[in-house]
């Protein structure tokens, strides 16, 4: 017979030393992150889950490439995850009605907001780099330009290239 036994832990004490989170959380200053998201908790209505947290959710789900339904599943689920965002062992978390509902709130340019203060505070500390350079391509020449002068150029040669010469 199998008996049941107690613990009292918290998500700090298991959550591993060296996990990844771990050091995303050392690297990041948080509260200039949820200041770019421009949303306050009286914006949240009665969720209770606090905009610190659900702008963690928004972060984590990127950085785990979830849609919104693995996420609720994902963070429910795994202790590196709840302890990420803020939330203990027991506490209940966000399904994925509040981070899409969340994430409208916060809206595009203060989601571009996040994500450039993200990078720019790891660009300052020596753990990213520029990965993409935009560049304004009009003066570019196009593809399709380069294409026509392709296709006569192969017309010109079938032009030469006739069907006399290809049989001998």
């Amino acid at each position: 017979m199998r008996t049941e036994q107690m613990q009292i832990v918290s998500v700090e004490q298991i959550m591993p030393e060296k996990h990844n989170y771990r050091k995303l959380k050392e690297l990041l200053k948080f509260t200039s992150i949820v200041r770019a998201a421009k949303v306050t908790d009286s914006d949240l209505g009665a969720n209770g889950f606090g905009r610190e947290r659900l702008v963690l959710c928004l972060l984590l789900q990127f950085m785990e490439d979830t849609s919104d339904r693995e996420f609720e599943r994902f963070i429910s689920e795994n202790i590196a995850a709840k302890w990420f965002c803020g939330f203990d062992l027991s506490e209940k978390t966000p399904d994925f009605t509040t981070v899409c509902k969340f994430r409208n709130l916060v809206g595009t340019k203060n989601m571009s907001r996040i994500f450039n203060e993200v990078k720019r505070q790891l660009q300052a500390k020596g753990h990213c780099a520029e990965v993409f350079t935009f560049i304004d391509a009009t003066a570019l020449v196009s593809k399709l330009s380069v294409w026509d002068e392709r296709d006569k150029a192969i017309v010109a040669g079938y032009e030469k290239l006739n069907n006399e010469v290809l049989l001998y």
